[in-house]
């Protein structure tokens, strides 16, 4: 059995102990586990130690056992990082060539030097096609609408879904951070039929979504193909340093108006959450004018508080000794009933449940 060389632990271990004994004080974004599993199948398929990749990102074994388990996106990031170094491809075998370590920085640094979204797109869906032969990309316009769309390249062949997730991720993931906004996803479709965690894809994606269709493809406002790019050599360097964990969060400039609201509700924390009125007032804004804004972001102030008190139990579950009842009161929740039947709402599971998986 091949083990994790070297090489890759190193990579990980150098940033590893940053902000360690912060964590439960930290607001990560969490990535759903049947994304941590797709990436490990071609792992698994060649006889590699599983085991060991996740305990080098300080992961169990244990929390692919559970279904509605989330990790955190920095722990995600680490694991895809390492998974690349050790297949030496980007791409976790999903194409039947090889997207070799080092590909996507240098697609980075090559569509940086576009002068607007529309020509990066356009170099991205080429530079993609040049390294996959089973699956292309391409950019198009119809009316008022610009579509990402991925095909099979092979008649008849099954649309592989992580490999669909992956690319509409990197795409749309790096269009974000080129213009600096997240460009909102007005309508996706997808080319196979709707998977198990297909209530992820409403957060990655949009809530507009249609399954078993002839191609898959994500449809944002055309406008934003005239968007000039606003990254050069410099700032390329930060951004792969980050990666993909920004591009997990579906990269957000934190001065947008929802990153802003997130930490709004962070502060207010453990007493409770302002009405939507009042953070309105507070923003200088009408409620009818703050609730078009969120929407122009692709968020809503609702699944805003989910996300936070959800990704802040599973770090505090994860990483700190609170009782249950603590992390409820600290997260606001008047009773430990209410957070129980939140977080299982959340997760799939009830806040013990999800401990116990994680300490196995």
């Amino acid at each position: 059995m091949q083990h994790l060389d070297n090489a890759a632990k190193r990579e990980y271990g150098a940033n590893r102990g940053a902000g360690r004994g912060q964590r439960h004080t930290a607001e990560p974004g969490t990535v759903a586990i049947s994304f941590v599993v797709a990436a490990l199948a071609p792992v698994r398929a060649r006889h590699m130690d599983v085991d060991a990749l996740l305990r080098a990102v300080e992961l169990s074994p244990n929390l692919l056992l559970a279904p509605q388990a989330r990790v955190s996106a920095k722990q995600f990031g680490a694991l895809w990082r390492l998974i690349a170094r050790t297949l030496d491809d980007e791409f976790f075998g999903q194409d039947s060539r090889r997207m070799k370590v080092g590909s996507f920085a240098m697609l980075c640094h090559t569509v940086v030097h576009c002068e607007n979204l529309a020509q990066a797109l356009e170099r991205s869906a080429r530079f993609y096609g040049l390294i996959f032969d089973d699956i292309a990309a391409s950019v198009c316009i119809e009316a008022s609408k610009a579509k990402i769309v991925l095909r099979e390249r092979r008649s008849g062949a099954a649309p592989r879904v992580f490999a669909h997730e992956t690319l509409l991720m990197l795409m749309h993931g790096v269009a974000c951070w080129l213009v600096g906004r997240r460009i909102a996803i007005e309508r996706a479709q997808f080319g196979y039929p709707e998977p198990q965690h297909s209530a992820e894809y409403r957060l990655m994606y949009s809530t507009n979504l249609r399954f078993d269709m002839p191609d898959t493809c994500v449809e944002f406002d055309a406008r934003c193909l005239s968007l000039p790019v606003v990254q050069d050599e410099r700032s390329v360097k930060e951004f792969l340093r980050h990666a993909p964990e920004n591009i997990l969060l579906k990269y957000k400039n934190a001065g947008s108006l929802g990153a802003r609201i997130r930490r709004r509700l962070r502060q207010a924390l453990p007493a409770g959450a302002p009405e939507f009125e009042t953070l309105a007032r507070e923003m200088n804004m009408t409620p009818v004018t703050l609730r078009r804004r969120l929407r122009e972001e692709g968020v809503a102030y609702q699944v805003i508080k989910d996300q936070l008190r959800r990704d802040l139990a599973i770090g505090l579950l994860s990483h700190s000794r609170q009782t249950v009842l603590d992390i409820a009161l600290q997260l606001g929740f008047a009773e430990r009933s209410a957070f129980h039947r939140a977080f299982r709402k959340w997760t799939g599971a009830s806040p013990g449940e999800f401990r116990r998986n994680l300490a196995g």
